[in-house]
């Protein structure tokens, strides 16, 4: 697939020099955070994470982002995590941009190199640790497993983006097409996180409005993006909430590839509440 770059946060801090202007921006309907705020001061860390730390891009919020929580995650050469997931009903996708690392869960032990995708169920333990000479950075999207006795629970597995053959959506000659993990006609899984890929001039040619929320992270190149009634400006590193129902569109500037990461809820019931108990 040719070759294969991924954007990273910088880090860093920005010197007294630079002007205050810059893009992010929160609405009631979306979100940016443009890569380039991703800076030391804004960086968090977690217990039991070791020579680690770590940009939390979304949280579950009441009346915008509610089903996931986005990192990424900065991990020094040895550092790592024995006992990474505090939650039992988890779930989690790591994805990794830069760097090495071990991951070791249920019938997992291995490596994972840029590229790599980790499906990790519900309830599953594992650990991570960076073994490269650079650090180690990856993408951990976190979801509480939604059950269903009908389905049941998924397996975790590793993958890696370029042995998947991207799948053109139709009538697009290409121009749009969408790296996919999980089969989306697998119903134990409640989540999908894919890459969307769109070339130069490649268009999402009407304002999609659906019940899913989404994460978007932008993995390199540029495009100009339609959140609800605005268009902004987004480029490789920078990171997108959209609420449920969010309108939104997309036209590829160019002069490469336009990629991001995608998270969105899929396969379940609309939750009902308040519950009259």
């Amino acid at each position: 697939m040719g070759e294969v770059r991924y954007s990273r946060p910088p880090g860093g801090h920005p010197p007294q020099t630079e002007l205050l202007t810059g893009r992010a921006v929160c609405t009631d309907f979306y979100a940016v955070i443009p890569g380039l705020n991703m800076r030391d001061i804004v960086a968090s860390r977690l217990p039991g994470w070791e020579r680690t730390r770590l940009w939390v891009l979304a949280r579950p919020l009441t009346g915008f982002a509610e089903t996931f929580s986005h990192y990424v995650m900065e991990v020094e050469p040895g550092g790592g995590s024995k006992e990474s997931e505090p939650d039992e009903n988890a779930e989690s996708v790591l994805f990794v941009t830069h760097g090495k690392a071990v991951l070791q869960a249920t019938n997992i032990d291995g490596d994972l190199i840029p590229g790599s995708y980790a499906f990790l169920a519900p309830g599953e333990q594992w650990s991570l640790s960076s073994t490269g000479d650079d650090d180690c950075v990856f993408h951990w999207i976190r979801k509480n497993h939604v059950k269903s006795d009908l389905v049941g629970i998924p397996s975790s597995f590793v993958a890696n983006e370029q042995e998947i053959a991207p799948i053109a959506m139709p009538g697009t000659a290409g121009k749009w097409s969408t790296t996919r993990f999980v089969d989306p006609d697998d119903l134990r899984h409640d989540m999908h996180v894919n890459i969307v890929t769109l070339q130069p001039g490649g268009v999402i040619p009407f304002a999609e409005t659906h019940v899913m929320e989404h994460g978007l992270y932008v993995l390199e190149g540029k495009a100009v993006y339609r959140l609800n009634r605005d268009w902004v400006e987004v480029e490789g590193g920078d990171y997108m909430w959209l609420r449920a129902f969010c309108p939104q569109a997309c036209y590829a500037g160019g002069p490469g590839p336009f990629r991001y990461l995608l998270y969105k809820d899929v396969n379940r019931h609309a939750a009902l509440w308040p519950n009259p108990g």
